[in-house]
C-alpha cells in the first residue's frame, strides 16, 4: 500500500511534511515519494493529515458482564471509527479483572479485534481496597498496568505497597481520584448547578485531597502513576508542582472536561453526568492551560457506554459516564486546535506517543519498521455527530457540528475503517 500526497505529522520524531508513506507486510517501510505500481493499493491523501493511529489508554468495553452496553468487538468498531488503533480497557467488568480466569477471557476475545486492545487489571481484589491482587502473576499473563478505576482506594498503606510493586514491574498505577466522604450525588459538580437542582454534588475537594495524597506517595516511592480524567483546576496545579519536584506523575484529561462545564447538565441532563463531574469554567481553563504547558500529557476518552434506558432515569439515579471514542479527535481539533490552544502536532502527541509511552506500548509513531497503525483525517471538514458504531449513544455532543473527520483508520496495514462520504 502507498498513502500518497498527505501531510504527515508524527510527534514522536517531530515530523511535519508532505510526503508518501510506503507500507509492506503490515509495517511502515519508508517515507518519501514513490511511484505507483499495479501491485500496490493506493490511498490518495491529498488535503488530509496522515498521523500515527490514535491511542486511548482509558476505555470501558463492558465485557464481560455488561455487554448490552458495549462489548470488546463493538468497542473496537467505535474506536476504529474515531481513528484509534490502540486502546487500553479498564478492569471494572463483571466479574472484575482481578483473577487469571477473567483476564484470560478478555485477552482471548481481544485477539479477535481488528485493532490493538490491551487491558489493565484491578489493584485490589473485588475493588474493595483491602487486599492487593497478585500483580506479578497478572502482569506476566498480559495485564499492562493496574487500576481500580471507578472506585477510589482509601487505604494509604495499601496504595504505597501497590506503588512499590508496580515500580518493580515497571508498569503504571492509575487512579480514580474522588473521596466518597465528600460526595452527595456523584457525577454532578457541587456548585451553582447542583444548588439549582436542589442536590449536593461532588465538590473539587473530593478530588484534590486524593490527588495530593497519591502524588506525594509517588514522589516518595518513585513509582509511575497516572491521574485519570483530571477535572479540578486545583489538582492540575498540584500535578504541576509535583512534577517540578521530580515525581513520575502523568495526568490525563478527557475531551468533555476541556469542552464543557457544569452548565451542560442543565441542557443535557444525564448525558452530561460523569465521574468526576464537569466543573466550572475556571476549572476548564486550568485543564486547557495544563494541556498547553504539558502538565497534562495525555488526552483519554473514558469511553463509558450506557443504555438509553439507564440514561433515561431520574438524574440522581442514572449512571455516570458518556461515550467518547468517536468524537475525541474532533473535539480536540474543534475546541483546542481551532481555538489556538494547541497546535495539531501537540494534539496528536497527546493522543498517540504520550499515552503509548506511559504504558510502554510499541505504537504511536510513523517511523520505518513500526506497525502500520495510521489515521487519515481532514482537520477542516465538519460533520454533525449523530451516528455511532458504539452500541450506545450517551453523549452530550449528539447534534453538534464538529471539525476533523476521520477518513481512514489503518491497523497493522489493514484498512479497518473508511468514510469518504
Amino acid at each position: 500500500m502507498i498513502i500518497k500526497n498527505g501531510r504527515l505529522i508524527d510527534p514522536s520524531v517531530g515530523l511535519d511534511k508532505k510526503a508518501d508513506l510506503l507500507i509492506e507486510n503490515g509495517k511502515i517501510k519508508a517515507i518519501g515519494v514513490f511511484s505507483e505500481t499495479a501491485d500496490e493499493a493506493i490511498i490518495d491523501a491529498k488535503g488530509y493529515i496522515v498521523a500515527p493511529g490514535l491511542v486511548d489508554i482509558h476505555v470501558h468495553f463492558r465485557d464481560p458482564g455488561f455487554t448490552y452496553k458495549e462489548d470488546i468487538l463493538s468497542g473496537s468498531e467505535a474506536a476504529s471509527a474515531g481513528g484509534f488503533t490502540t486502546v487500553v480497557a479498564m478492569a471494572n467488568t463483571n466479574p472484575i479483572i482481578d483473577n487469571e480466569e477473567t483476564l484470560k477471557y478478555v485477552l482471548d476475545k481481544m485477539k479477535k479485534s481488528k485493532i490493538n486492545i490491551h487491558t489493565v487489571a484491578a489493584v485490589t481484589k473485588g475493588f474493595k481496597g483491602e487486599e492487593l491482587v497478585d500483580m506479578e502473576r497478572l502482569h506476566s499473563l498480559g495485564a499492562i498496568g493496574f487500576t481500580d478505576d471507578g472506585i477510589p482506594i482509601n487505604n494509604t498503606k495499601l496504595i504505597f505497597e501497590a506503588m512499590k510493586k508496580t515500580k518493580e514491574l515497571n508498569v503504571p498505577l492509575s487512579f480514580h481520584e474522588e473521596d466518597p466522604n465528600f460526595i452527595g450525588t456523584p457525577g454532578i459538580n457541587d456548585g451553582i448547578v447542583s444548588k439549582k437542582l436542589g442536590i449536593k454534588g461532588a465538590p473539587n475537594i473530593s478530588e484534590d485531597i486524593m490527588v495530593a495524597r497519591d502524588t506525594m506517595l509517588a514522589l516518595y516511592s518513585g513509582a509511575t502513576i497516572d491521574i485519570q480524567h483530571i477535572s479540578s483546576g486545583n489538582s492540575v496545579d498540584m500535578v504541576r508542582l509535583i512534577k517540578s519536584l521530580g515525581a513520575n506523575v502523568y495526568a490525563e484529561a478527557t475531551p468533555h472536561h476541556f469542552s464543557l462545564t457544569e452548565e451542560a447538565v442543565l441542557e443535557h441532563g444525564s448525558l452530561a453526568k460523569m465521574n468526576p463531574p464537569l466543573r466550572t469554567e475556571n476549572d476548564r481553563i486550568k485543564i486547557i492551560n495544563g494541556l498547553k504547558d504539558n502538565t497534562i500529557e495525555i488526552i483519554a476518552t473514558d469511553h463509558a457506554p450506557h443504555s438509553e434506558e439507564e440514561k433515561g432515569r431520574e438524574l440522581t439515579k442514572t449512571p455516570s459516564g458518556i461515550i467518547g471514542l468517536e468524537t475525541s479527535l474532533s473535539l480536540g481539533i474543534t475546541n483546542l486546535v481551532k481555538k489556538g490552544h494547541l497546535s495539531l502536532m501537540d494534539l496528536i502527541e497527546k493522543m498517540t506517543i504520550n499515552p503509548a509511552r506511559l504504558y510502554n506500548l510499541d505504537c504511536g509513531t510513523l517511523s520505518a519498521g513500526s506497525n502500520a497503525d495510521i489515521v487519515i483525517f481532514n482537520e477542516d471538514e465538519s460533520y454533525i455527530a449523530d451516528k455511532f458504531k458504539s452500541k450506545s449513544s450517551n453523549s452530550p455532543f449528539v447534534g453538534e457540528t464538529l471539525y476533523g473527520k476521520v477518513k481512514y483508520t489503518i491497523c497493522n496495514g489493514n484498512i479497518v475503517y473508511k468514510n469518504l462520504e
